[in-house]
């Protein structure tokens, strides 16, 4: 049955054998059945946490699923990102999943969106769905989710993963604690390392996706004890969970600042670093990637190397008097930099955050640059 097709008919018999395992349950049953076929989900990321989210929702039947990722498949997201595949190496994630989601279960209605969910693109794109599934890996994106969802009164469900831990919540239930409640002010995030730097194993996205998509189920169905004002967390090694409770903060001001992460940040596209530089502006280059990614290619002209986390600890060694361009692999820790170094005093107009960082160099102005 198509997604926003009538209920009134009931179940068809492929149907009734496709779910059979559902509609045993009495906390399911048909009328359950019914509402996960009328229920639509948004999954922002088609990355670790997204992929085996968006199998178990499609496969439960949700009706409708959107998936919202930017990115390409990589060789090194095979590891963990199993909704993709070795044959979907160098496609759009969003339409990789897609794909899958297709063979999976074909009854169901999926859109995917090639883009990147920001404060021009949220509310419309959000407020189509019931629930939304976090599956990002950046703060901004989290705030600007939890802001906007806030705003629309939609419910949804937050994961994070890092090493061998991981983290569960649903926020916006029933007006219940958001985002912002658990976590009021981002941690500095130029101190906050992503999964290509601090690695991490490859079936906790497994399990904490997992955790997320049945959160998402339970929501719908209104069954079970829902994960409202509750933080789960998950050490795989130790195999040992932990439940913390919070609340929601009176004080705070509902659905302030719809995605601040903090200040914006003045960004340059490679090919606009490159024609300025032709017409004779002088810059400092800062690579803030780890020595292990310099050693593999690094940008003509860079005039120093720091680690992004140990920029606090060596702000001295970059100069406050001239331009400054930083990149990074794809833009995200460069960024963090530089919103540091505007706030510790350098002048917001004279700091850019090289767009796309070194991927985007090797795409749109010299294929040579290696992308890893």
């Amino acid at each position: 049955m198509p997604y926003g097709q009538s209920v009134t008919g009931g179940l068809s018999d492929d149907e009734r054998l496709r779910y059979a395992r559902h509609i045993a349950l009495p906390q399911v049953g048909v009328e359950g059945q019914l509402k996960l076929l009328e229920s639509s989900v948004l999954v922002v990321g088609a990355g670790g946490l997204g992929s085996p989210a968006l199998m178990y929702l499609a496969a439960a039947g949700i009706g409708k699923i959107g998936i919202i990722d930017n990115d390409v498949v990589e060789s090194s997201n095979l590891q963990r990102q199993i909704v993709h595949s070795t044959s979907s190496i160098g496609e759009p994630k969003a339409i990789s999943a897609k794909n899958r989601l297709r063979d999976l279960n074909p009854q169901i209605e999926i859109e995917a969106f090639v883009t990147r969910l920001d404060e021009g693109n949220a509310v419309s794109l959000i407020e189509k769905y019931d629930v939304v599934v976090d599956g990002t890996d950046n703060f901004s994106t989290r705030y600007l989710i939890g802001d906007v969802c806030e705003e629309l009164g939609k419910p949804w469900i937050f994961g994070s993963i890092h090493r061998f831990e991981g983290q569960i919540s649903t926020f916006n239930f029933e007006s219940g604690p958001n985002y912002r409640d658990l976590f009021p002010v981002p941690p500095p995030p130029e101190l906050a390392p992503n999964c290509s730097e601090a690695g991490v194993l490859g079936v906790l996205p497994g399990i904490v996706g997992t955790i997320q998509a049945t959160e998402a189920i339970k929501v719908i169905l209104d069954v079970g004890e829902i994960l409202r004002g509750k933080l789960l967390t998950i050490d795989s090694l130790t195999m040992i969970t932990r439940v913390l409770s919070f609340d929601y903060d009176p004080g705070r001001e509902r659905g302030s600042g719809i995605g601040k992460e903090g200040m914006s940040v003045k960004s340059i596209t490679p090919r606009e670093f490159l024609e300025r530089k032709g017409e004779g502006w002088e810059v400092f280059l800062l690579d803030v990637r780890s020595e292990t990614e310099e050693s593999i290619v690094s940008l003509e002209g860079t005039d120093l190397r720091i680690t992004h986390t140990s920029v606090p600890g060596r702000y001295e060694e970059i100069p406050n008097d001239v331009d400054i361009v930083v990149y990074c692999r794809t833009g995200g820790r460069s960024g963090a930099v530089v919103r540091y170094l505007v706030q510790s005093g350098w002048d917001i107009n004279r700091v850019f955050n090289l767009e796309g960082g070194v991927h985007l160099w090797s795409d749109s102005v010299d294929s040579s640059i290696i992308k890893y």
